[in-house]
């Protein structure tokens, strides 16, 4: 059954309201006729076995038929703070993220970051990687689709975290040793905690972003003794804390 995402506003007592991209994807890409069946997902979690019930040009009406709370998302939320890498490496972060059940991914320009974009080229990344997130959400049968932040600076992590509330810093650091250590740190996440993950770009951070980061309350962890490229150290932490956290 073919899945798309709504806000509160959407649902009038027992029928959903439909409108934006989905309209055309649902009338003239699937050819959905009225009488077929569709998932419709709130950002609250719950979600809506419909039945169309009429389309027209700019929306689609549906009748609840059932509605139930699957419980899909990991209980605790992973904020990834990712130093912006080369080429088209953030549509793959940001994919693999979103699948892997990253809470909300924050774009980073840190000092060794390569890529620079100016306002203008920002705001279109940031919406393409948006509308990658929300593909990814429905591929996976997410419950919300997590948000991708508009690009920050190394320097406005620590209040972007205090805002957040996080309480789990962690930072990857290829210059970090004693991966004991780092089992306990991981081990000691618990489930409902607010998690950040920041990883480095290409070339790695400058050293005195790294102290920075510890600094201010990241804990410095290792992946091993392999290096791990920018684009697989962060899914690497989020497959292991997913594997701790999933219940």
């Amino acid at each position: 059954m073919h899945r798309f995402f709504a806000e509160r506003d959407q649902i009038r007592g027992s029928t959903v309201l439909i409108t934006g991209q989905d309209v055309t994807h649902i009338r003239s890409v699937l050819r959905m006729k009225p009488g077929e069946r569709i998932l419709v997902v709130c950002q609250d979690e719950w979600e809506y076995t419909c039945r169309i019930t009429e389309i027209s040009a700019d929306s689609i009406q549906a009748e609840i038929e059932d509605a139930q709370k699957p419980g899909k998302e990991l209980p605790s939320r992973i904020y990834l703070f990712q130093c912006l890498p080369k080429g088209d490496k953030m549509d793959l972060i940001v994919q693999k993220a979103v699948e892997l059940g990253a809470f909300q991914v924050i774009p980073v320009s840190s000092a060794r970051s390569i890529v620079r974009y100016d306002k203008k080229k920002a705001a279109a990344r940031v919406r393409r990687w948006n509308a990658i997130s929300e593909s990814a959400a429905k591929q996976a049968k997410r419950m919300i689709v997590p948000q991708v932040a508009e690009v920050i600076s190394f320097g406005e992590i620590t209040e972007y975290v205090r805002q957040e509330e996080i309480d789990v810093c962690l930072i990857p650091y290829e210059l970090a040793e004693n991966m004991e250590q780092t089992r306990r740190v991981l081990g000691a996440v618990k489930p409902g905690s607010r998690i950040a993950v920041l990883i480095g770009p290409e070339g790695g951070f400058e050293p005195g972003e790294a102290d920075a980061a510890v600094q201010s309350g990241f804990q410095a962890i290792t992946l091993g003794k392999r290096i791990l490229r920018t684009e697989t150290a962060g899914l690497a932490v989020l497959s292991v804390l997913m594997y701790l956290l999933e219940q």
